[in-house]
């Protein structure tokens, strides 16, 4: 296996008890890292439990013993700074250094949940990078920041408990201010190809990818960072790409992806709602293979 990781999103549906026995699957099975949303509500969870990711990940951390878990993604729309510092680090400690802090943009959806009204794209690029860059001045210890749309002073405690470092930070990035963001402080960088790479059928979808990784190279290069740095992941599934469909399908998917440069690929778990869901053999025999 070439991959450096083949990871897994359990979404944070329905009860806890129920939900916990895909961790302990995702672990016995041989996942690198298991993922979880972090949304408001999503067209995909309709009429259905929508959990907490950071509570998620304490309760999976509680339960499993080696597989890395991480939020795809922390969204910017509702999370701040200082509290995203706050839960990341106590994640980080109760799993004893294994979280993976993925922070991405957001969706309009939970911004009308969260606000009533979507910004415009603009607005909700500023503050994610606002975001980023302020849960960086958080964790790195700073008592005071100021970014473009938001602020924090006065901090008194410190910014980990003793001897806890900084998760793994995933930077979600499809556009070219994302794609700078993630080359300027991210220690890996994750796509699913974008909003309008979920109608695209396969040598389509794929071909959209190249020209990302080629974006990003070409973004590192203009930054004057070794693109080899940055760890590069790809979420496959939420389109007409189904590598879970079949054990040929996920063969043919994890070497795509790696002949695109990707360290890490990342696939929906059998219990994804939407159609996304898939039969729990399909990823036992796959991982068997890439093994």
């Amino acid at each position: 296996m070439t991959l450096s990781r083949i990871s897994v999103v359990i979404p944070p549906m329905g009860p806890w008890q129920a939900e916990s026995a895909w961790y302990r699957w995702a672990e016995a099975v041989g996942y690198d890292v298991a993922y979880t949303y972090d949304h408001l509500t999503h067209r995909t969870a309709e009429d259905l439990w929508l959990g907490e990711a950071f509570t998620t990940l304490t309760a999976a951390a509680a339960c499993t013993e080696r597989i890395r878990l991480g939020t795809l993604v922390a969204s910017a729309v509702f999370r701040r700074p200082v509290a995203l510092a706050r839960v990341a680090m106590t994640v980080q400690d109760i799993s004893g250094g294994r979280l993976v802090l993925g922070i991405g943009l957001g969706a309009p959806d939970c911004e009308r949940a969260d606000r009533g009204a979507p910004s415009a794209l603009g607005t909700m690029a500023d503050r994610f990078a606002d975001v980023v860059h302020g849960y960086l001045a958080a964790a790195g210890g700073a008592t005071d920041w100021q970014g473009a749309t938001m602020a924090f002073s006065g901090l008194q405690s410190t910014p980990a408990p003793e001897g806890v470092v900084p998760p793994e930070l995933l930077i979600a990035a499809h556009g070219p201010r994302a794609l700078a963001l993630a080359v300027a402080v991210g220690d890996t960088w994750n796509t699913y190809g974008g909003p309008a790479s979920t109608q695209l059928d396969d040598d389509e979808y794929w071909d959209l990818l190249a020209a990302q990784a080629a974006g990003f190279t070409a973004q590192c290069a203009r930054a004057g960072r070794d693109p080899v740095a940055v760890r590069r992941s790809v979420l496959l599934g939420f389109g007409r790409v189904r590598p879970t469909s079949s054990v040929g399908a996920f063969l043919d998917a994890a070497a795509r992806a790696e002949a695109l440069g990707f360290d890490e690929m990342v696939v929906y778990a059998p219990p994804s709602s939407a159609g996304l869901g898939s039969d729990p053999a399909v990823h036992e025999h796959a991982l068997a293979r890439l093994r």
